[in-house]
């Protein structure tokens, strides 16, 4: 991409990014759900076809996709590096660039919650440390010997063949510990799997995730991390 191009991108997406009710739309779309644009216009209170006007400039600039089933049409995060720059945007305002912040947001949401398609907060960073500490995945996020066969006990089969563009495992900067949690293809397995194995609840309405007695468990014997 020329220079004078990527200005121009950068420009376009930060306006997009400058706006109050845009904003709550994409930080709504971050627990990885679709929604139709009446829900969010109802989350975010505004009038519907506000939303739908600004879902569209979303859709326009690759920051949200529209999925059509049926009649009806809904909106998610378009990628998982959207939702990394989000969460990178959360950290930084979270930070102290700007002083001391006191966040509003609770506890139970910094603890365990979602960020896209993987699991954020202070549980996802200790599993991240855990990873790394046990010499699972390398530092450049590939998985070792060992780490196969620690994910292979869990029940995880990670077959790298089913990777395609997306990057097999990364580094995501939590916005809350500001510490890195896990992110990519392995993030997304690794989450699916704790849902499935109701070691996690995922909550209705928001972001969090609920360990469960199971899960916490799981996190004691075989991340060794006590909750």
């Amino acid at each position: 991409m020329h220079e004078l191009d990527l200005e121009k991108k950068i420009v376009a997406i930060s306006a997009l990014l400058a706006d109050r009710a845009r904003t709550c739309i994409l930080f709504l779309l971050m627990d990885g759900r679709a929604y139709t644009a009446t829900e969010l216009s109802v989350a975010a209170d505004i009038a519907p076809s506000t939303a739908s006007a600004h879902l569209s400039r979303l859709v326009e600039q690759n920051i949200v996709t529209c999925i059509k089933q049926g009649r009806y049409r809904y909106f998610k995060i378009f990628s998982e590096e959207v939702a990394i720059l989000l969460e990178s945007m959360m950290c930084f305002v979270n930070s102290d660039n700007f002083g001391t912040v006191k966040t509003s947001t609770p506890k139970s949401l910094r603890s365990f919650r979602t960020c896209y398609n993987h699991m954020a907060g202070e549980v996802a960073v200790k599993i991240h440390n855990s990873l790394r500490s046990n010499l699972w995945i390398t530092d450049d996020y590939h998985l070792t010997s060992n780490g196969k066969e620690f994910f292979f006990s869990l029940g995880i089969d990670c077959d790298t063949k089913t990777v395609t563009e997306r990057k097999f495992a990364c580094s995501c900067l939590d916005w809350s510990e500001r510490y890195f949690h896990l992110g990519g293809f392995l993030g997304a397995l690794l989450h699916n799997h704790f849902l499935q194995k109701k070691w996690a609840i995922r909550q209705l309405d928001s972001r969090e995730l609920k360990l469960t007695e199971s899960g916490k468990r799981v996190l004691k014997q075989r991340f060794n991390i006590e909750i």
